[in-house]
């Protein structure tokens, strides 16, 4: 995958979580786009979380185009659901 690729996911998050700041650096080190929202900041985006966690507010939570999630996943699991999407 590309930079100049459009983002397959969104990736919600917190500035405080170690998790979000670790997948992050991860994900922009391979060069893989996603839209990242801080649900801090828009609350609304919380909501997002909390149907995909069982009402919790997980971070991250990451959501693909099909509507699947991922909470708290291995930079080896994104890219595992990248491939299944690109196919």
């Amino acid at each position: 995958m590309t930079a100049q690729q459009t983002a397959r996911f969104t990736m919600y998050s917190t500035g405080w979580c170690g998790f979000c700041a670790r997948l992050r650096s991860q994900l922009d080190r391979e060069g893989i786009t996603y839209d990242d929202i801080d649900i801090e900041r828009q609350p609304e985006a919380a909501e997002i979380v909390m149907s995909a966690n069982n009402g919790n507010r997980t971070v991250p939570t990451l959501v693909y185009l099909d509507g699947t999630s991922q909470t708290n996943p291995s930079l080896a699991q994104v890219k595992e659901k990248l491939i299944t999407l690109s196919a």
